[in-house]
């Protein structure tokens, strides 16, 4: 966490990574085949992200969750916002990610495509969930950065899809 000018405090979410907060906190990270949820409570100005990488580990009984798993990702949001007493439908939810990052390996076979496995099961785990997001930038190719403020609910995107110039 960096904190800087006009007292905003930076927070980058590596793969795995999870912040649920507000005040002048500003969350960004990088996305390829990966995928983060922004939910963002307007009327509290409190929200959060996640930065998930793969749809489920089966989490062993016991185990602390961890952010890395969509499942578990969305646990630790249910968790969030049960603390905040506030429920899903409150939130705005803003889904981002799950670029492809393979290339066809040249011999007719499909690759095993984890972006797309991503998508499908942020849809689903957020529906089962009650959250219902109103915007989303998935699939494709290429990478994306996003940058999410929690004091005005605004998410940036910069996508670059491969090979497209500077």
């Amino acid at each position: 966490m960096i904190e800087f000018g006009d007292d905003i405090r930076e927070v980058f979410l590596q793969p795995g990574g999870f912040y649920f907060g507000g005040g002048r906190t500003r969350i960004s990270t990088l996305l390829g085949s990966c995928i983060s949820i922004t939910l963002w409570h307007p009327a509290r100005r409190i929200g959060g992200m996640c930065h998930f990488m793969l749809p489920t580990r089966g989490q062993p009984a016991g185990a602390p969750l961890d952010g890395r798993y969509a499942d578990e990702a969305l646990a630790l949001f249910d968790r969030a916002v049960a603390t905040a007493v506030s429920q899903p439908a409150d939130y705005q939810v803003k889904v981002f990610g799950g670029g492809n990052m393979l290339t066809h390996p040249g011999n007719g076979a499909e690759p095993m495509n984890i972006a797309t496995r991503n998508v499908d099961s942020a849809y689903a785990l957020l529906a089962r969930h009650g959250y219902r997001p109103t915007v989303a930038h998935c699939g494709g190719q290429g990478h994306r950065k996003l940058f999410f403020d929690l004091w005005t609910g605004h998410v940036w995107l910069a996508h670059r899809p491969p090979g497209e110039a500077a």
